[in-house]
């Protein structure tokens, strides 16, 4: 067998070709050739018609990509030499040959392809060159540089094949080695690690380009304050801006001093800035100020009468028509009742009136939207609550009566009457009294966002606690669900059936915690299996295909998720309330939670949210006089950041006071359990009596232990009775 040249013009694609599909890459491949010429030959042999052409039955990719070039011009198929092998045979043998071609074929490893780059750019050429060459994108080229950039541990894993392709990109969202070092340190050797929580947990300090922030400040101001910017070449959703603290510092600055030219431009008390569209969590511990709409003119009352009158008429009119020859009468009737009906809607939707007397007891916010742009809440807020009610002003009839709007029109006149409640602590009173775990050292209460926060990251603990016992998150989700059925409107300290709890803040405003971090990498660790790759709709057949993939696990992966599902379930209280719920608790005096090694107050989460004498009197508790006495005339910042030393470890001090330093937690994130040891049978990871053993229709065995597996495979089990919805 020997090769020898062929005219393209002479070539023609085999029928028994296997690969018939072939489309992919073309374009690359063709501007390959055109810069290099064919390297490799094509298979063909001897075509029965037309005489003198030869059918291609390997190399189909090749021989579209030079007819693609001829196509173009680009080369003259009449002459264009193609060096070929020329093989004869059955139909049978030939398919073979050309199976055996495609199959064969081995893609060439990434790593093998970054280097490759970086070896050709390092001999004088340049990038835009490169892409034209080989037929791809500019982005292309620099993505395979970056990876060939990737520490060395990392490259070398991808170019043994232990890791992939998509988890090396990953790695290479960030051009720093030695961040890159840092997580393949602390998670290269996880098999249970995606892409995405790679890329999650590199992304972490950082900020991309097109978050509010960014393009609120603009890169120009970020760079010109030190900030750096880092292009990430696998994502389209923005570079990536690796110093956020810088960005946030020059946003909080910016949107201060542009909430206090409003505050002033408007006469209000007070305009703050939020950098988001919601002010759910800022305007918690305020009042929402109700104001009156500015009355109908005399003009516009007379015009909502004319209104109601035509429309009545219109609406007589429509029903008394009848047969399609009045069509259009009917059509024109319905499009003047849909244009009144608007302008009268639209007189309806008064505007607020916010008077003069008010603006300075009252204040807004300066909203942060999405496309970076401000925009100032149209609604007002006080500290204290008020009432504002608009009183007809006393008139003599006459011309004299009621005033000029600012359109020219006649108004009613009206005065405003403004009430004044007492200041009031957050859903609570002046006299209300303080529960134990709501007080702050020293005895006042903790701020309502203080104690919510505390209240999430304490749930946070018990949620991490339960995942190392799955009996007893069993014991739990069944009781919660069977109680939830039988003793309606009961409280068990869960969302079984399983939504996400409601959380009394978002997720973004609770400090991180290391019970958080745990929960979040316990969940990339689950045998997501049974979901993967599977319709994710709710219809019937994909419901099922989903749960037959799920019953197919083994018992071990199910009790994972089983332990998940409940550590997912937990709420952070009762409701809007400020108490710790009971049977929650209980579970923590079980797993034996020592909420100190999991959560530690630093000045973020807890010592910059109290008071000064707070703190004081929290350093007189762990120290005595001495140590209190010594912080007195600081800061409190100064305090705090003390505190934050002290309370982790890392102060010189005495080691009785360390020891008490180190196992203090406020009130509100201790779990208070009121329930009486005494009765506890022990039996703690077993179902707690929920078989009731003399039941005539049980069988011998009813008081057995209970398997999960028993549980979730048993095809005899009603649906009703176990209702398991894992919502992430």
């Amino acid at each position: 067998m020997t090769i020898q040249s062929v005219k393209l013009a002479k070539l023609v694609l085999s029928p028994i070709n296997v690969r018939q599909a072939g489309e992919d890459f073309i374009e690359q491949l063709a501007a390959d050739i055109a810069a290099r010429g064919l390297i490799q030959n094509l298979i063909v042999t001897p075509a029965k018609k037309p005489r003198g052409t030869f059918a291609v039955i390997a190399g189909s990719r090749r021989f579209r990509a030079l007819e693609l070039l001829a196509q173009r011009g680009e080369v003259d198929a009449a002459v264009y030499d193609v060096p070929v092998l020329v093989l004869s045979g059955t139909d049978a043998a030939l398919s073979e040959t050309s199976l055996a071609e495609n199959f064969q074929k081995l893609a060439m490893n990434p790593a093998d392809e970054c280097r490759a780059f970086q070896h050709f750019l390092g001999t004088g050429g340049d990038i835009d060159g490169v892409a034209k060459r080989f037929g791809i994108t500019r982005r292309f080229v620099e993505g395979r540089l970056r990876l060939a950039d990737l520490a060395e541990p990392i490259f070398t894993a991808l170019a043994e094949r232990r890791i992939s392709l998509d988890l090396a990109k990953a790695y290479a969202s960030t051009s720093s080695q030695e961040r890159q070092l840092m997580v393949w340190q602390a998670y290269g050797h996880s098999s249970y690690q995606s892409a995405d929580s790679i890329r999650r947990i590199i992304a972490n300090e950082t900020m991309k380009s097109s978050e509010p922030i960014a393009r609120y400040i603009g890169e120009d101001a970020y760079v010109a304050a030190g900030g750096k910017v880092e292009s990430d070449l696998f994502s389209d959703d923005g570079d990536r801006w690796i110093d956020p603290g810088i960005a946030q510092t020059l946003a909080a600055a910016k949107l201060e001093a542009e909430a206090q030219r409003l505050g002033e431009e408007q006469g209000l008390a007070w305009v703050r800035p939020v950098a988001g569209t919601s002010t759910w969590e800022a305007a918690r511990d305020l009042h929402r100020v109700q104001l009156p709409t500015l009355p109908l003119t005399l003009e516009e009352a007379e015009r909502l009468d004319v209104i109601a009158d035509r429309l009545e008429e219109i609406e007589e009119g429509m029903q008394g028509i009848e047969g399609d020859e009045d069509e259009a009468t009917y059509a024109a009737l319905e499009e003047e009742h849909e244009t009144l009906s608007d302008e009268r809607q639209a007189l309806h939707e008064r505007p607020q009136i916010l008077p003069d007397e008010l603006k300075q007891k009252v204040g807004t916010f300066l909203l942060l939207n999405r496309d970076g742009t401000t925009a100032l809440d149209t609604t007002y807020y006080s500290e204290t609550p008020i009432r504002v009610t608009a009183v007809e002003a006393d008139t003599d009839e006459g011309d004299d009566a009621g005033s000029d709007g600012d359109d020219g029109e006649r108004r009613p006149a009206a005065t405003f009457h403004i009430e004044e409640g007492p200041a009031s602590p957050a859903r609570g009173g002046a006299s209300a009294p303080v529960a134990p775990e709501a007080e702050a050292p020293g005895g006042k209460a903790l701020s309502q966002v203080l104690y919510d926060q505390l209240a999430v990251q304490r749930r946070d603990v018990l949620a991490a606690s339960i995942l190392a016992n799955p009996a007893l998150a069993l014991d739990y989700m069944l009781f919660a669900m069977i109680d939830g059925r039988v003793n309606m409107g009961s409280h068990s300290g869960t969302t079984i059936r399983a939504g996400n709890p409601q959380d009394p803040m978002l997720a973004k405003n609770v400090p991180a915690t290391r019970a958080r971090d745990y929960l979040a990498e316990a969940y990339d660790g689950l045998d997501a299996s049974w979901c993967e790759g599977r319709d994710a709709s709710s219809s019937g057949a994909a419901t099922i295909a989903r749960f037959e993939a799920f019953r197919a696990l083994g018992d071990e992966a199910k009790t994972a998720w089983l332990a998940w599902i409940v550590a997912a379930s937990f709420e952070a209280k009762d409701g809007y309330t400020s108490r710790q719920n009971a049977l929650q608790n209980r579970l923590a005096t079980i797993l034996e939670i020592d909420v100190a090694t999991w959560w530690r107050p630093t000045a973020e989460n807890f010592f910059d949210r109290v008071p000064k004498g707070a703190l004081l009197s929290l350093l007189d508790e762990v120290g005595g006089p001495a140590l209190s006495g010594r912080h007195a005339s600081q800061k409190k910042g100064e305090i705090a950041a003390s505190c934050e030393k002290l309370f982790a470890g890392e102060a010189i001090v005495e080691a009785e006071v360390k020891a008490a330093a180190l196992a203090w937690v406020p009130g509100a994130m201790r779990f208070l359990d009121q329930a009486d040891d005494a009765g506890d049978d022990g039996d703690e990871d077993g179902l707690t009596d929920l078989i009731v053993s003399d039941e005539p229709d049980m069988d011998d065995d009813a008081g057995d232990d209970i398997d999960i597996g028993d549980l979730i495979d048993d095809e005899d089990a009603d649906d009703d009775d176990l209702d398991l919805v894992a919502a992430e």
